[in-house]
């Protein structure tokens, strides 16, 4: 299991790098005097959208044949 999440983080975060919504946090950051408040939003919206990929996932997987998938 700790396999699979430190390749999950490694290349989400690899991903994530230089990408607009980093850009984006930038932005908001330097712009904002609460830092915190932009890391937590910022974080939430990464978590949600990251939820949905997983349950997307699960129900690709639930209903196509992983080997029409691959």
């Amino acid at each position: 299991m700790l396999k699979i999440i430190f390749s999950t983080f490694f290349l989400v975060f690899l991903a994530e790098l230089g990408d607009k919504t980093q850009i984006t946090t930038m932005m908001l950051a330097s712009e904002s005097k609460s830092k915190t408040a932009v890391f937590i939003g910022s974080a939430s919206a990464l978590i949600c959208s990251s939820l949905l990929g997983v349950l997307a996932g699960t129900l690709i997987n639930k209903y196509i044949p992983e080997s029409i998938i691959k």
